[in-house]
């Protein structure tokens, strides 16, 4: 299906970003130095796409309604396919699979939030904070990319993962501290789909 010819040069960014994806995923899979050298390259492209698209937003005045929507979502599935990825795979001991688990219930949470509190024209906007919490992710799951291929990097993945953990947490919580005013105020009810 062709793409629309109004998706702007930004959109088309983290478009790619959604696609790369899957191709990432199965690299990581496969388990080999080759795949996994070569999921590292995609993922850097992945993440170097999640500066520039915001960016060349801004500065060519291409922000958008889809680019709002689609960047976040973008983030949110290039980190919850990889945690998914590492734990089946076995990246993930315990601990760091619940450390996975956290950081995709924190994510699911604050989606829910947003669209709890979209009917009654309440916005969420995103902190500084949030934009170093998925910037930290990003890094962590880069490096436990990388882990395997150089066994000296193991211990930094694991820190890195777990202070994005801790970050993630944080805030999970400034979100809904920020919106608990709202939450007993009555909203338009939505229609179960």
């Amino acid at each position: 299906m062709p793409l629309p010819n109004n998706i702007s040069l930004p959109n088309m960014l983290t478009l790619l970003r959604i696609a790369l994806i899957p191709v990432i995923i199965a690299l990581v899979l496969i388990g080999n130095d080759g795949p996994r050298w070569a999921a590292l390259a995609l993922f850097l492209v992945a993440a170097i796409t999640d500066y520039f698209d915001g960016m060349l937003a801004r500065r060519m005045q291409l922000v958008s309604p889809l680019g709002r929507m689609l960047d976040p979502i973008a983030d949110k599935l290039l980190v919850a396919a990889l945690l998914i990825a590492f734990a089946f795979e076995g990246s993930f001991d315990a601990p760091l699979t619940w450390a996975a688990i956290i950081i995709m219930m924190r994510e699911i949470a604050v989606s829910g939030l947003r669209e709890f509190l979209g009917p009654a024209n309440i916005t969420i906007n995103v902190s500084p904070l949030a934009k170093y919490k998925t910037t930290l992710q990003l890094i962590a799951l880069g490096t436990m990319i990388l882990a395997p291929l150089a066994d000296f990097v193991r211990p930094l993945a694991v820190a890195l993962m777990w202070l994005a953990t801790a970050l993630t947490i944080h805030t999970g919580y400034q979100y809904f501290a920020g919106a608990w005013p709202h939450l007993n105020a009555s909203t338009p009810e939505k229609e179960n789909m």
